[in-house]
């Protein structure tokens, strides 16, 4: 957990792009639900 897309800046940075990446799956999969409904 942590590394993101390659752990750079450390485990903050890491943290950080995990957040990031989970955070864009997220909202492209509440406008895919919403496309469909």
């Amino acid at each position: 957990m942590g590394l993101g897309l390659g752990g750079f800046g450390g485990s903050c940075g890491g943290f950080f792009t995990s957040t990031a990446t989970i955070l864009v799956l997220f909202i492209l999969l509440v406008i895919v639900s919403r496309s469909f409904i």
